[in-house]
């Protein structure tokens, strides 16, 4: 049966030229949603597009920096004039930042905050302005968390610490997005198998070992919890995170 759980939905996406982003994307597409995709490798991100567009979706490409605060007004803007409105935003762009704390430097701390958090914050302002302005009919938020920012992790303290910060903001911007028929909602991913993890020739081996449920998650698991929590079926839930973790956190075992 055809998905068109989506159908007259317009979502941007950043970070989603591979990897979870492109996945999230390509699900939304095929599920009737216009897309415009985000990443900043310009090749990447007019890859994806080409990709969902031969499989029938309907995705504009828009590389640019996710975390410069003229570009996100940009691709609000550009979603807009290219689909007419602007119904659902998810901030997945984001950089992993590990480094000892004794010796992290502020320079690499001010890149993982100004994406991770500062990216999100204003991704979620600028698509919430527009979609005031659309009226009553909202829609729909989401922050890409981690499993880091709810249980410590070696060497990820800055890391751990912007996407902990995610899931604050979400919470605290309940009291002003429910007036406006706006939810926003948090993802927490555990170990994932991407195009980047599985550069580690021991991270699906490593992962499957620690984790209750016998394996890292795929990009379709998490892809699948995002699309929940931006459909209709999730319309009352609003300042929640929902961790995808095979049960990671229940336990957490370090790889270390």
């Amino acid at each position: 049966m055809e998905d068109s759980r989506f159908t007259n939905q317009v979502a941007i996406i950043t970070g989603a030229g591979q990897g979870i982003g492109f996945e999230i994307a390509r699900q939304l597409a095929l599920a009737g949603a216009s897309v415009l995709l985000n990443d900043i490798d310009e090749q990447l991100a007019s890859r994806a597009a080409a990709v969902i567009n031969r499989l029938g979706g309907r995705c504009h490409p828009l590389p640019g920096d996710a975390a410069d605060i003229t570009f996100i007004k940009k691709m609000v803007d550009e979603a807009v004039d290219k689909f007419g409105f602007l119904t659902i935003a998810i901030a997945n762009a984001g950089i992993t930042s590990y480094g000892e704390f004794l010796d992290y430097q502020p320079e690499a701390l001010q890149s993982v905050i100004g994406l991770n958090l500062s990216g999100s914050f204003f991704l979620a302002q600028k698509a919430a302005i527009q979609m005031k302005k659309q009226g009553q009919g909202g829609g729909s938020i989401l922050l890409m968390s981690s499993v880091t920012g709810h249980q410590a992790h070696k060497n990820l303290a800055a890391y751990g610490m912007t996407k902990a910060g995610l899931e604050m903001l979400a919470k605290g911007l309940v009291i002003e997005l429910s007036p406006l028929n706006i939810s926003i909602n948090t993802v927490a991913p555990g170990a994932t198998l991407t195009e980047r993890t599985l550069q580690d020739d021991n991270y699906e081996k490593t992962w499957s070992r620690l984790t209750p449920m016998g394996k890292a998650a795929t990009v379709e698991d998490i892809a699948g919890a995002v699309l929940f929590l931006v459909s209709p079926h999730s319309r009352h839930v609003t300042g929640q995170s929902l961790v995808v973790d095979g049960g990671w956190t229940v336990t957490s075992p370090s790889p270390y």
